[in-house]
């Protein structure tokens, strides 16, 4: 049986010129992502939910029914729990039983195959990213004590959903968060003012956390004062005994986007936790998790722009204006180009890094080159997505697209472990502290060289602009312009765009979309 089709044949008028775009298939509909990994039945059944109107629907109801707090039960005691629309469980589990946390651990697939399920589900719904983010991302830091490892690694890497407020011990599978972030400090994470004392072979927490993403999830990795030095601790959210841990949720927070996702506000009171790692290192510890979810907030904002460019490309190729198809317009046909080549880099560059965390020879370009991507990437998407909103014109601004609902999410993965600042000033310790890291990198631009010369010019330019470091106010620069580096490499190394790419990058042009000599032919057609 199909639906029947909504009535286009009104009293007063007749509705046409309006494309019905259906749900679109971000795997079948992107033929960069196909080809860099490969023929993988998974990731294409994937893709394929992804557009069906099930999940569709599943995705708007989790973005529009939003979570809400139940702090106490109807007798007075004690809930701190986070309400979810079943739209939001069944995006979670679509995410999770397609190997979000898994396949990069699990010996099923990889960090690049990870990659590209972040890159498909970003386009669709963004929000659930965030606990299988950081579920993925925490799951190598619990090697620093081989018993929680034992009990919680096989439970996040589970390619399995369960919600349910149990202790890990009694779940089939298992989420996890993170809470670093207090008032005070913000990203200088040594200002934490959480205390830690001994309890036995546990440890009980007393602090704020001013944001706690996730708070459903079932433990943490977190950061407290113990004996004066920072120390990383897990928290369990349920105990083995059946009691609730001392976790209270003081409110979600209003954010800009990410709606779906229940970001908050939380106290330790006495909270039960368990070391992670040796006392006074926690920093240390805590940071292979931040390691792993940098490589998200890189890969992310290419699947937002790769979503708001399929909306755009599905428009301009159903709606007429002037007798005449928008793709088939002179400046449409240019700014679409311009749009599609900024999709193509930032995606190329995310899976670039992505396979960089395949090889362990190649961590330490990994710990530099993600930073760089997630520099450039997330400042390239707010502009790129406004202008995608701008093709749908008025209706792009609408929420029943999902245009809106992408753009506030763009400014997101930028200030996500690590706003522009702090990740330009990590750049520039990187290099000092890793020299195998910028010899890496160095080695990647030098292979580019001599296949263009608008990148020669550019590499050399470069270079004599900043023989060395940079000045710390310099930074920002010096990020931008080695990352647009990177990415031209990344281009020329893998894209048939690649000319299109440095000829509106590296050569003189306008500031907006569209304001560059294109062909613009080439490019729509590989888009």
């Amino acid at each position: 049986m199909t639906a029947s089709e909504p009535r286009g044949q009104l009293r007063t008028h007749e509705v046409f010129n309006q494309p019905a775009i259906p749900g679109r298939d971000p795997w079948a509909e992107d033929p960069t992502l196909r080809r860099i990994l490969g023929a993988d039945p998974g990731l294409a059944a994937f893709g394929a939910a992804l557009a069906s109107d099930e999940i569709r629907e599943a995705a708007r109801d989790a973005q529009t029914q939003l979570p809400h707090l139940r702090s106490f039960d109807r007798n007075g005691r004690r809930l701190d729990e986070v309400h979810f629309h079943p739209g939001y469980h069944r995006m979670m589990a679509l995410g999770l039983e397609a190997g979000y946390a898994a396949t990069a651990w699990d010996g099923s697939g990889s960090h690049l195959r990870h990659a590209a399920i972040n890159y498909m589900l970003s386009q669709v719904e963004p929000g659930v990213c965030c606990p299988m983010t950081m579920t993925y991302a925490g799951i190598p830091a619990l090697n620093a004590d081989p018993a929680l490892a034992a009990l919680w690694q096989p439970k996040l890497s589970a390619a399995a959903y369960d919600p349910r407020a149990l202790s890990v011990d009694q779940k089939r599978a298992a989420t996890l968060g993170m809470a670093m972030t207090e008032k005070q400090g913000g990203s200088d994470v040594r200002a934490n003012a959480t205390t830690a004392a001994r309890d036995g072979e546990f440890y009980r927490l007393t602090g704020h956390k001013w944001f706690c993403s996730a708070p459903m999830c079932d433990g943490f990795l977190t950061l407290a004062q113990l004996d004066g030095a920072i120390t990383c601790f897990l928290v369990p959210r349920w105990l083995p005994d059946g009691t609730r841990n001392a976790f209270t949720i003081l409110r979600l927070k209003d954010k800009l986007g990410n709606k779906a996702n229940a970001s908050s506000e939380i106290e330790y009171d006495g909270t039960l936790a368990h070391l992670l790692g040796e006392p006074g290192r926690g920093v240390q510890t805590i940071i292979e998790m931040v390691h792993h979810t940098r490589l998200d907030t890189a890969i992310a904002p290419a699947g937002l722009m790769r979503g708001a460019l399929g909306e755009a490309l599905s428009w301009a190729r159903g709606r007429s204006a002037f007798q005449k198809r928008l793709i088939d317009q002179p400046l449409m046909r240019s700014v679409l180009a311009d749009l599609g080549l900024e999709a193509e880099a930032a995606l190329l560059l995310g899976l670039d890094v992505a396979r960089a965390f395949d090889d362990p020879a190649r961590r330490p370009y990994a710990r530099l080159a993600v930073a760089l991507a997630k520099f450039v990437s997330n400042k390239a998407a707010p502009g790129m997505i406004y202008e995608c909103m701008e093709v749908l014109g008025g209706m792009g601004y609408v929420e029943e697209t999902p245009l809106p609902m992408l753009y506030r999410e763009a400014p997101l993965n930028s200030i996500w472990e690590g706003s522009g600042n702090v990740i330009c000033l990590d750049i520039l310790r990187t290099l000092v502290k890793e020299p195998e890291a910028g010899a890496q990198l160095t080695a990647r631009l030098e292979a580019a060289r001599g296949l263009d010369p608008r990148y020669d010019a550019a590499l050399a330019a470069h270079r004599e602009r900043w023989p060395g470091l940079p000045s710390e106010a310099e930074a920002r620069w010096f990020a931008e312009s080695l990352g647009v580096l990177l990415t031209g490499a990344v281009m020329l190394a893998e894209s048939p765009l690649a000319g299109e790419w440095l000829a509106t990058r590296l050569s003189p042009r306008g500031r907006v979309a569209g304001a560059a000599a294109i062909d613009a032919g080439t490019v729509l057609a590989a888009l």
